[in-house]
């Protein structure tokens, strides 16, 4: 062997050896891919908090619907209460006996504290 081939086998062992080196200097740290593997579950749990944020404010807006709607209807019930009585006065000072009223429910009750009809 000459000179020359000594020469280039040592050219192409450093060659390949500089080769490993970047192969290895290139691959992924075990730092680099938690780091990868915590923005992965973040990005999740980002997309569940919206998720839950929108959940709540349409839950909001219903309960606040629910409570409009309970408003209106304890307006009604009060109107007709009034009705009842202005009509069973009304029926008193014609001299007249009003009907008997019907039994009231549990239910009613809890809600209709001053029927003195």
């Amino acid at each position: 062997m000459t000179v020359d081939t000594w020469i280039q086998a040592g050219l192409a062992l450093i060659g390949t050896t500089g080769g490993v080196v970047a192969a290895r200097s290139a691959r992924r740290t075990k730092r680099q891919e938690k780091r990868d593997d915590f923005l992965a579950i973040s990005t999740q749990q980002g997309a569940a908090i919206e998720r839950l944020e929108a959940r709540v404010q349409r839950q909001e807006t219903e309960a606040e619907k629910q409570r409009e709607r309970i408003g209106d209807q304890d307006e009604a019930i009060g109107w007709l209460l009034h009705r009842v009585r202005s009509l069973v006065s009304h029926i008193k000072k014609a001299g007249l006996e009003a009907p008997p009223a019907e039994p009231m429910s549990e239910r009613a009750r809890r809600y209709i504290h001053h029927m003195d009809v």
